[in-house]
């Protein structure tokens, strides 16, 4: 008895149970084993007959719709309603008989997918709610039966295309057009479903989770709609009830034996676990530190316990820190969305408000070309904060890895520095300079050149943007020892106080003061290039002053190429012509008014233009037009897309220069257009003297 005593009282309720419990648990498993086989072998012999049987009735009540529309779909007189739109057969035929059909909706649609006629009942209100994609594969099938949501409710849908009367099996003529039947699922139906299913039939939404229902056998019909796609569910529940009396017998027995199982446990857990647990209560209601201190002098685990309340308070502690932290980023998160709002309808406002100002008559050539300057600046202004955002989506999704490469470093920063330079703006009075090595850099380096580029080109960017009057300057530095590479950006701006500096680059995180308040932007910037650094395996900072500047420092590892292989340099492909208006020009587009801009642009040059509306098209003019001398071909169109056309054309026109026209303006895109062959690319919205520098470089005419 004293070792039981110097037990913990772990072992103590271990060997209370373990001598109490053992005649309880040899007859509970007895019940358990032949109740759980008897249970589980009558529920799913049950529940497959009543899912063989719900399925049946199921397709049987659609089958009569089936066939009516099958029927009513390969009829000449129909077909001739397709091309006539007569109303009085309409009414004769479908109006009149439109009972007869048992459905609430009744629309006749043509080959071009939009509605001719259409009857309904009040039960759908809904005019058109046939997706145009249906169509589509309704056209091959010839036959559907799909569920769709409208704002009426769920809708069983039939559709069918139509065809004469001579061919009723539909694979003699092409479809005329289309018959939709449809039917809701309402009361009604539900109760025709109960009474042919002997069934309670209810509708549930498509990621309806079933509760552990043992009395009721629950199949669930799915409603799929026309793309396979499951919207909701038709529940059909039926009563299902065991009554073993051999299990009541044994449960009987089972329950004398625990209760006296419970009674000696009450009689010994109050010595040995009650006093315990209301010290743990009294720590719950008070957090008192005092009744924490008891718990922990007790044996065993409830001064484990005690240890964990001690540590829980500890916790609690830094969870309402992390609690004021989490607020303040939601904080953070409204003030980004309501600055994007306002740094989207900013420039629209300037775009839609100056295009309206250039209709007036009265308009003096100077004010047109104020007001052209300042719809073009705003309109890059939305382009760079739409392409910010779509950067900052992509890396979220992790869309984006490094592509390592060997590239020159001192070429890279040198053509970086030219770029850049001619974009400060006039007004600015800047001098930007670009510090070399001390050492010259006789190797390549190896790491994602896009990406360097790009963190380098957003931090130049910000300089001149904070900047009016001094200096920027911006270098790199080898550091053979440390394994890396220093690159430094600089400026004379109106600096960074310590409050800003410290969340320069968060997200959601835009400084403003007098001056940022002028200028737009989301604040996106410096969160990319924070990013990219990290992905490319390095490290940011920044030092400020406010008044005085801003120096941001990054580095990346230092990885040498030791391939013999060089940069590979794009090569533009040139044609010597006689004049402009000799010079045939193939614009492979499908959208008419991107095609209209840059017909208007070319056309100031005098050059003979020639449209295709897809790649199909496009691939068949060039086989058939030897006098084309250049292409612009867009990236997506229908039929087949800018690249297989481009693949096609060079198959029997090998020198003929191609340059693609595309939306998609990440370095991603445009790296997969130039290695795919083309011999430049053009981003949307088009940049008129950008496509002259591209045409003039291929035709050996710049000015």
């Amino acid at each position: 008895m004293k070792k039981i005593v110097a037990l913990n009282t772990y072992f103590k309720l271990l060997l209370l149970i373990i001598g109490t419990s053992l005649l309880f648990l040899l007859l509970y498993l007895s019940l358990y084993i032949y109740t759980i086989q008897q249970e589980k072998e009558v529920y799913k012999t049950t529940y497959n007959q009543y899912n063989s049987e719900v399925s049946s009735l199921f397709e049987l009540n659609s089958k009569t719709h089936i066939a009516t529309i099958k029927d009513v779909t390969y009829w000449t007189d129909l077909v001739n309603f397709i091309t006539t739109k007569n109303e009085d057969w309409f009414n004769k035929f479908i109006v009149k008989e439109f009972d007869t059909y048992e459905v609430d909706y009744i629309g006749i649609y043509g080959l071009d997918k939009q509605l001719i006629n259409k009857v309904a009942t009040s039960n759908i209100k809904t005019l058109n709610f046939i997706p145009k994609s249906v169509f589509e594969s309704l056209y091959q099938s010839k036959l559907s039966r799909f569920y769709i949501q409208i704002p009426e409710g769920i809708v069983e849908v039939f559709g069918a295309t139509i065809h004469p009367s001579e061919d009723p099996k539909k694979n003699k003529t092409l479809p005329s057009g289309y018959f939709i039947m449809a039917r809701l699922i309402n009361g009604s139906f539900l109760q025709n479903l109960n009474k042919i299913s002997n069934s309670k039939t209810q509708l549930v939404a498509y990621d309806f989770l079933p509760s552990d229902d043992i009395e009721s056998v629950v199949i669930y019909q799915k409603l799929k709609d026309w793309r396979n796609k499951t919207i909701a569910q038709l529940a059909f529940k039926r009563p299902f009830n065991l009554d073993f009396k051999s299990a009541k017998k044994i449960l009987i027995i089972i329950i004398i034996a625990f209760v006296i199982n419970i009674i000696v446990y009450l009689y010994f857990s109050k010595r040995w676990v009650y006093s315990p647990l209301k010290t743990i209560t009294k720590i719950l209601e008070s957090g008192s530190q005092q009744a924490i201190n008891e718990l922990k002098s007790e044996p065993g685990e409830f001064g484990y316990i005690g240890n964990l309340f001690e540590e829980n308070n500890n916790q609690r502690k830094q969870l309402e820190i992390s609690k004021k932290k989490a607020e303040e980023s939601d904080k953070l998160k409204s003030s980004f969305l309501a600055n994007l709002s306002h740094e989207i309808r900013t420039p629209m406002n300037a775009i839609v408000g100056f295009s309206d100002l250039l209709n007036a008559k009265d308009l003096t050539e100077i004010d047109k070309k104020e007001y052209i300057k300042i719809i073009r600046n705003c309109g890059s202004n939305l382009v760079s904060i739409i392409e910010d955002l779509i950067e900052m989506s992509k890396i979220d999704s992790q869309q984006i890895t490094p592509k390592l490469v060997g590239f020159d470093i001192n070429s890279c920063c040198k053509e970086l520095y030219e770029s850049i330079k001619v974009t400060i703006p006039k007004e600015k009075k800047i001098v930007l300079n670009f510090i070399e090595n001390p050492k010259p850099v006789l190797r390549n380096v190896i790491s994602d050149k896009t990406k360097l580029v790009q963190v380098i080109t957003n931090l130049l960017t910000n300089a001149i943007k904070y900047t009016e009057n001094g200096t920027v300057e911006f270098g790199f530095a080898i550091k053979e020892k440390a394994g890396i590479i220093e690159f430094r950006v600089k400026d004379s701006g109106i600096g960074i106080d310590d409050k800003n500096i410290k969340v320069i680059f968060d997200r959601f995180r835009r400084i403003e003061d007098d001056f940022s308040v002028e200028l737009s932007g989301l604040g996106l910037g410096l969160a990319i290039c924070k990013a990219y650094v990290e992905m490319l395996g390095g490290t940011i900072d920044v030092n400020s002053k406010v008044g005085e500047g801003s120096e941001f420092v990054f580095s990346i590892p230092l990885k040498y190429d030791t391939s013999t292989i060089t940069e590979e340099k794009s090569v533009i492909t040139t044609i010597d012509l006689e004049a402009n208006h000799d010079k045939v020009i193939l614009v492979a587009e499908d959208d008419n008014i991107n095609f209209l801009l840059l017909k208007k642009i070319l056309q100031m040059r005098n050059y003979t233009i020639i449209r295709a509306v897809n790649g199909q098209e496009a691939v068949t003019i060039c086989s058939t037009n030897p006098a084309i001398n250049l292409v612009f071909m867009d990236i997506k169109m229908p039929i087949m897309d800018g690249y297989a056309a481009f693949e096609k054309i060079k198959t029997f026109l090998p020198n003929l220069p191609v340059i693609a026209q595309t939306a998609h303006s990440s370095a991603e895109d445009k790296e997969r257009v130039l290695q795919s062959g083309f011999t430049d690319y053009v981003t949307k919205p088009l940049d008129k003297e950008r496509i002259f520098y591209v045409i003039d470089a291929v035709f050996k005419n710049s000015k």
